[in-house]
């Protein structure tokens, strides 16, 4: 499992050939989620709000690159890294 990015204690995995819809995962203080790329919405888990929020802004910044990601991913091909949130 990849870890892609890191920030603010949220880190941030994609799994190669994951199940769809493309998503991401969250891990941030003993908790974690599935976030959808598409639209940010919460597929699976729990975090806490000011952690969700942040995990939001990220993703706009870097909708794209989490799609190539993806797509990488589901080709078998390595992951690239993504800038943390500042």
């Amino acid at each position: 499992m990849p870890e892609i990015s890191r920030f603010y204690g949220i880190i941030i995995y994609m799994f190669i050939g994951d199940h769809n819809p493309p998503h991401f995962h969250v891990y941030y203080d003993g908790e974690s989620a599935l976030i959808s790329i598409k639209d940010g919405k919460l597929l699976k888990g729990s975090l806490p709000p000011q952690a969700k929020r942040l995990v939001k802004q990220w993703l706009e910044l870097h909708r794209d690159e989490l799609f190539d990601n993806w797509n990488r991913l589901s080709n078998s091909e390595s992951a690239v890294n993504i800038k943390p949130l500042r």
